[in-house]
């Protein structure tokens, strides 16, 4: 499980929250630790997932990457679990597909709103 130390918004609702620029920093199994961004937090088979989008000392991303955890709250306090299986991992993916699908459906909506 990666750890969390640190999340720069309130977490609990995060979609409305923490969406649009907080960050986190996680500390890898390894004990690398990495900031991150939260792109945002979703549901998929059941199951809560927060995908996070880690970034270098600039404050970037520079090769698209992203991590995707199981996430839920204990008073309040965000905890993050590692997907154990491929299964879930597959799940958990094609939700985050789905979430960035409507983005660019909204982005879409909006341009044809605009002209």
């Amino acid at each position: 499980m990666s750890e969390l130390e640190n999340c720069s918004g309130n977490c609990a609702g995060c979609q409305e929250e923490c969406d649009g620029g907080a960050t986190i920093t996680l500390t890898l199994d390894n004990d690398e630790v990495i900031e991150c961004q939260v792109l945002t937090t979703y549901t998929a088979a059941g199951k809560d997932y927060i995908a996070l989008l880690p970034l270098n000392e600039q404050g970037i991303n520079t090769d698209g990457e992203v991590f995707i955890y199981r996430y839920h709250e204990e008073n309040g306090t965000p905890v993050l679990e590692n997907i154990e299986s491929d299964e879930e991992y597959e799940a958990a993916s094609d939700g985050f597909d789905e979430w960035l699908d409507s983005l660019e459906y909204d982005e879409l909506v909006s341009e044809e709103e605009v002209q």
